[in-house]
């Protein structure tokens, strides 16, 4: 099993994001999804997860509603707005930024 990393600050909420482009989703599938995605690296706590669901919409990135889950849970549910959308490629293009420069730095050391 892969040893899990901490992520660097302010990548949770860009991951969230990136998550949410698939869709609305309640808190525990996008922590589930980061942890699929990342092949069990990643890992995120309620503690990390939902202040990060919170700061996103109180910065109008996200937007949530409560319904019922595939279980008939009643959950909350949150969905990328038109501003998250836009903050995601802002997000994703100084993600490539900085994992050039990492690597750049990292080859050349």
């Amino acid at each position: 099993m892969p040893t899990k990393i901490n992520l660097l600050q302010g990548t949770l909420d860009m991951l969230i994001l990136r998550v949410l482009r698939a869709g609305d989703m309640h808190g525990w599938d996008i922590a589930d999804r980061i942890q699929l995605l990342s092949k069990d690296v990643l890992s995120v706590g309620e503690g990390s997860l939902y202040p990060a669901l919170f700061r996103l919409q109180d910065q109008g990135w996200v937007e949530s509603e409560w319904s019922r889950s595939e279980n008939n849970r009643r959950a909350r549910f949150y969905r990328l707005t038109k501003a998250g959308w836009k903050q995601l490629e802002v997000e994703e293009a100084n993600w490539d930024r900085l994992t050039t420069a990492i690597a750049d730095v990292m080859r050349s050391a």
